[in-house]
């Protein structure tokens, strides 16, 4: 019989932190278990029935031997077909439950990771990791336990079995046990290491397939189709090629070892030839050495092939825990936030991004008043997004406070925080759901259609969601499709305006839209500031004119502040930049 399959301390620990996975599972867990040992334990017995049938029923011509034999072979059959389904049973529903639980707290944790998380990952391979990676795991959790409990106990039995025909013939079994226990320990590092490749390239080609089918107007526009083409080959190559790796190392070890054993057993059944001759083993005892013999082929057969599972499942084991390992954004405030007047104040605020070559902001100064419109302008990578973002905790400064009502913001829940801020940006984003869920999104169950529709209303939105064909129910297609981007704005201000809250933050809201859908949009945007702090990115100085007060920003520092006209007498940074706008303007 081969040793178990080769597991690492490392593999050991992932093994039980998987394992405590099941612990509320435990009874079913145990009938699992059970039946495997019921099923293992019919196939020596079924063994042990042959020298009964040979030497009593077929030479010693016994009529009851030859009655009661058949009937006990069909009984461990019966009893055979019964554990092997309740194991196949209890396995299937313990694996679902532990891919359904593993799958739910990966996605919770997906909803409570840091903003730089998302900046640094690649999407494809957050996808592969929860919809692949798990599936991969109960290999290691089950169809390996399956194997080592069931086969082992088939092997252990037989081999005991043997043991008792004849001792001398079986120690020959026994010779094959380092061989085989070096082969594998080799194979399987070799394995584990083809998985983690594996995981990675599976990744790869998620993001490629996801990149091409999000930005297919670009591809078509661009006609990047034969690179996309290439670039999707190349990957689905490397995963061929890994997978045959795969295959061809888990077939060097199932054939060397196999060839090891075989030569054992070619030795065994040559001396089991010669005590037959020798009459030091009668005919019943040779077919039920033989008969066991041939058995316990197959179980080490599927033991040594376990390897590749093992290893599969560990490194996807290894994948999915190191995700689940990765620490959610800091929600260290124990203060909720229950309402607020919206009064915010930055204190010598700097923000340096990782590996940036300098700060995003540097040395931030500045107050906003209770309803105050503060309009941030500037050159692109002046800190405008970088400064707005601090506001709901996607960032954490690394130096300065800033305060809200007088209090540290960091002192607040998140989910309080968050309560108290609305956002409407450039890039909208919409759900593939219906157009009153998208506007009532975050709160579905606590407004009701009215104040859907009256959202609707003030955010100019409501004639074209009457025209659609089935109104507020009307799916919108992923990421808004259906939509022009003047409706998908509005749509976005609606949300807004139903979540009612006190602090608005404005991130190019109007700039990507047409004359009409700006008016449109803005129109709609002027309902929504109405009596709430907002702050509002725009590049378009038009749309900003009317704020209380501008801050122009460059190289992370606020470098002018004041009201419109009052920035245009001072003939500074903003004075030029309305001057380009408005010269380089067509005339109409």
């Amino acid at each position: 019989m081969p040793p178990p399959p080769q597991i690492t301390a490392n593999s050991w620990t992932l093994y039980k932190r998987l394992l405590r996975y099941l612990r509320g599972y435990w009874k079913v867990f145990a009938v699992s278990l059970i039946a495997m040992a019921i099923a293992a334990g019919t196939e020596p017995a079924f063994v042990s029935l042959m020298k009964p049938l040979v030497d009593g029923g077929l030479i010693g011509k016994d009529p009851q031997t030859m009655i009661l034999v058949p009937l006990a072979i069909i009984g461990l059959f019966l009893l055979r077909g019964v554990s092997s389904f309740v194991n196949e049973y209890s396995t299937a529903w313990l694996s679902g439950h532990l891919v359904q639980r593993l799958r739910q707290e990966m996605f919770a944790l997906l909803l409570r990771l840091p903003v730089t998380y998302y900046e640094n990952q690649s999407s494809g391979r957050m996808v592969s990791r929860v919809m692949n990676d798990v599936n991969q795991i109960t290999e290691a959790g089950f169809s390996v336990i399956t194997v080592t409990v069931k086969d082992g106990l088939t092997v252990l039995g037989l081999f005991g079995l043997l043991l008792y025909t004849d001792w001398r013939l079986t120690l020959v079994c026994f010779i094959v046990f380092p061989s085989v226990a070096i082969c594998i320990k080799y194979i399987s590092r070799r394995l584990r290491g083809l998985s983690r490749e594996n995981q990675k390239q599976m990744g790869q080609l998620t993001q490629i397939l996801g990149e091409s089918i999000e930005c297919q107007r670009v591809v078509k526009v661009y006609s990047g189709e034969a690179y996309e083409t290439e670039r999707f080959t190349e990957g689905a190559k490397a995963i061929r090629q890994n997978l045959v790796k795969q295959r061809v190392t888990s077939s060097v070890n199932t054939g060397v070892t196999q060839l090891i054993i075989a030569c054992a057993l070619s030795a065994v059944l040559y001396y089991a030839g010669v005590l037959a001759r020798q009459d030091a083993l009668t005919a019943g005892g040779f077919v039920t050495f033989v008969t066991a013999m041939m058995m316990v082929f197959a179980p080490i057969k599927r033991m040594t092939n376990v390897s590749l599972s093992l290893q599969r499942g560990l490194a996807a084991a290894e994948s999915v825990f190191t995700f689940l390992d990765e620490a959610p954004e800091p929600d260290n405030g124990a203060r909720v936030l229950n309402e607020t007047r919206g009064a915010l104040s930055f204190r010598n605020v700097s923000f340096h991004y990782p590996r940036a070559e300098r700060e995003a902001l540097s040395g931030i100064t500045l107050d906003i008043q209770p309803g105050e419109t503060l309009a941030l302008v500037g050159p692109s990578g002046g800190g405008k997004t970088t400064l707005v973002s601090l506001i709901p905790r996607f960032y954490i400064p690394q130096s300065g406070e800033i305060l809200l009502d007088g209090e540290p913001l960091n002192d607040f829940t998140l989910t309080s925080l968050r309560a108290q801020i609305a956002l409407v940006s450039q890039d909208v984003v919409l759900f593939n759901d219906s157009v009153a869920a998208n506007i009532a999104y975050g709160q579905q169950n606590a407004v009701d259609r009215d104040a859907v529709i009256e959202a609707a209303r003030a955010a100019n939105a409501l004639d074209f969601i009457e025209a659609m064909p089935e109104g507020f129910d009307t799916l919108i297609g992923e990421k808004g499709v259906r939509l022009s981007g003047g409706q998908r704005q509005r749509l976005a201000i609606a949300r807004a305006l139903l979540k009612n809250a006190p602090i608005l933050i404005l991130d190019e809201a109007t700039s990507a839209l047409d004359t009409q859908s700006e008016r449109l949009v803005q129109a709609a945007l002027e309902n929504l500031m109405k009596n709430r702090t907002t702050i509002v990115i725009a590049h378009r100085l038009s749309t900003i004119e009317n704020a209380d007060r501008i801050a122009v920003m460059e190289r992370g520092r606020i470098i002018e502040l004041g009201a419109h006209h009052a920035l245009l007498e001072q003939q500074g940074v903003y004075a030029r930049l309305h001057h380009l706008q408005f010269h380089e303007q067509p005339a109409v």
